[in-house]
């Protein structure tokens, strides 16, 4: 498995993002859709990767700098033909690493409540996120479950 920063311009990535925006949407009432579009995805302040299997997508993930000291992990998708293949925890460890390595106290994400977003969740769990409250930008939402990871404090 590869993991490389990606520019957003290969068709796979373009139908992975689609496949992710169109699910949020049939499992969330529209409020609670958090998922970034293609362009959003394009913004400076987020950094996107891919992981690959010669030619075949298995998933992505972003981080997204909230400000100096905190990180948002965004756009965790893998398909679902690939799923439980371990590329989904190996993104997750992408991202992680880069927010260590820029020096974030913590590293922060939004997911469903639904239970379709329970393998995701156990994932978050399983690399020491906890539930917590809402985060920048967000507020309470019976759909949504805020989970953060405490990092090394910056120096």
């Amino acid at each position: 498995m590869k993991i490389e920063i990606d520019d957003l311009s290969r068709p796979a990535i373009h139908a992975l993002l689609n496949e992710h925006l169109r699910n949020m949407h049939e499992l969330s009432p529209p409020e609670s859709v958090h998922a970034l579009d293609l362009d959003a995805l394009r913004r400076p302040e987020i950094t996107f990767w891919s992981a690959w299997e010669g030619e075949v997508l298995l998933g992505c993930a972003a981080l997204l700098a909230l400000d100096a000291r905190h990180g948002e992990v965004k756009s965790m998708r893998t398909p679902a033909a690939r799923r439980r293949t371990g590329a989904g925890r190996a993104l997750l460890m992408q991202v992680i690493g880069a927010a260590r390595e820029r020096g974030y106290e913590r590293l922060s994400l939004e997911t469903g409540s639904m239970e379709a977003f329970e393998p995701a969740r156990r994932l978050y769990e399983s690399a020491g996120f906890v539930a917590t409250g809402p985060f920048g930008s967000y507020v309470d939402d019976p759909n949504s479950i805020f989970m953060t990871l405490a990092l090394a404090p910056a120096r």
